[in-house]
């Protein structure tokens, strides 16, 4: 009785370190582990020699275009600006010249450029057409309810500041432009937002040219 006893202490002391190891908890992370590396900041200073050298031209100096065709960037939402430069860089949006310009660029110098130019003050602009601002307002502010067309302020808001990162600042810009977007939306001539493609579906040329009178005014 006694050998077996002696056995079995003897087995019970030679497992315990295998349980007290099992028990162990996991062990804590490296005390040096490297955190993520941070975004760099826009460098502002190159982001105006660089918008100088290749966007002046048609934008204008401080990001107000003198030419309606071409749109006012000032004030617009930067992550919107590098969104679209990188898709007319990979042809998601379709535009010849800007096509050319975008390719130039580097991610960097795009988030340079946009940073620059969106804090630049955009200038205010006017509607023009008193017989079509109405109708524009109405379309705007509340949509047409019976053919589902939503209201524009739902995304843009209600003075056409938009929401940073998601919709682009409207107020102030060009009728001219607008209307030539909302077209080429409607018409399938650009695709890189489904949601603008079926709002415009539903818009006639002249629902199209008051909503765009209305935005010019904006402020």
């Amino acid at each position: 009785m006694k050998l077996i006893a002696h056995l079995l202490i003897a087995a019970t002391a030679a497992a315990a370190p295998i349980f007290a190891f099992a028990a162990d908890p996991a062990p804590a992370p490296a005390a040096h582990a490297e955190a993520a590396p941070k975004a760099a900041k826009p460098d502002l200073v190159k982001g105006e020699a660089m918008f100088t050298s290749v966007c002046a031209a048609c934008h204008g100096a401080d990001g107000n275009s003198a030419v309606p065709a071409y749109p006012k960037l000032a004030q617009q939402h930067p992550e919107y600006l590098v969104k679209q430069l990188q898709e007319f860089k990979s042809d998601k949006r379709a535009n010849a010249i800007m096509k050319g310009f975008a390719t130039m660029l580097s991610d960097e110098d795009m988030k340079n450029v946009a940073y620059f130019v969106g804090s630049k003050k955009a200038k205010a602009g006017a509607s023009t057409d008193k017989d079509l601002v109405m109708l524009g307002e109405r379309i705007y502010r509340g949509g047409i309810a019976d053919r589902q067309i939503a209201a524009c302020a739902g995304c843009h808001s209600p003075n056409g500041a938009g929401i940073p990162a998601q919709y682009p600042r409207l107020s102030g810009q060009y009728a001219e432009y607008t209307v030539a977007q909302l077209t080429t939306f409607r018409d399938g001539g650009r695709q890189n937002s489904l949601q603008m493609t079926q709002e415009a579906a539903k818009l006639n040329d002249r629902e199209i040219k008051a909503v765009a009178d209305y935005i010019a005014g904006l402020r």
